[in-house]
């Protein structure tokens, strides 16, 4: 069975991109300056607020894999050992080579995609009338077709939920955090174009990925096995 583990970035537009009425809609509990970064902060979660900048893939079994993301002009070019392919486009091209991408694979493998990955991908399609090949939100209960793994390491939600970072500390597996960017530098990271940083940061999430994948097929995977 192939498979294929990916993994997104996303940005919030700037607040003045909308009208004065969702602009009130999206601050209504802000009642102090504090509460009004957090909630803008926050717009980088949802897929009506936000827009993804890069979207990484890779085959766990042959650790090679594709990055689209957004930058000024068009670039491809492949990492020094030639498993990996960088491709820039606007958000409708990445939406676009992530759906051929992920028709080639029998089962996609994510970190939370169920609950943020999936759904995002699902409407910014819709919203760009970017076709989808594949349903990224099949039955839950079975792993074979969508692993998302925090599921699968909190026993869908019988145990406390921890973040990437996390697990793969404690698994010991070189944390994606590491370069020194988060999540919450993004901004600042694309607002200064540099766009390969970005690439290579959630390309870094799904190396990460893989191994804990690796982890979990060896050692808490059962479906398959007599």
């Amino acid at each position: 069975m192939s498979s294929v583990i990916f993994d997104i970035e996303t940005l919030a537009f700037e607040l003045s991109s909308f009208d004065e009425i969702q602009q009130t809609y999206l601050l209504k509990f802000a009642d102090t300056e504090d509460k009004r970064e957090q909630e803008i902060q926050k717009l980088s979660l949802y897929p009506l607020t936000a827009r993804i900048i890069a979207v990484a893939m890779l085959n766990p079994d042959t650790m090679a894999g594709k990055v689209f993301f957004q930058s000024d002009g068009k670039e491809r070019f492949t990492s020094e050992d030639g498993k990996i392919e960088f491709r820039s486009g606007d958000e409708r091209e990445i939406l676009q080579g992530f759906w051929d991408t992920v028709s080639h694979y029998d089962q996609f493998v994510t970190f939370n995609g169920r609950s943020f990955d999936c759904p995002f991908i699902q409407i910014r399609s819709a919203l760009l009338q970017v076709h989808p090949t594949r349903n990224l939100l099949p039955y839950r209960y079975a792993p074979k077709e969508h692993c998302d793994l925090l599921d699968q390491l909190t026993f869908y939600g019988a145990m406390r939920k921890f973040n990437l970072d996390f697990y793969c500390k404690a698994f010991g597996i070189r944390s994606p955090k590491g370069s020194g960017i988060t999540g919450l530098d993004l901004g600042n990271v694309f607002r200064e174009k540099r766009y390969r940083e970005i690439a290579e940061y959630c390309l870094g999430d799904v190396v990460a990925t893989a191994e804990l994948y690796r982890r979990w097929n060896e050692f808490l995977h059962f479906e398959d096995r007599p």
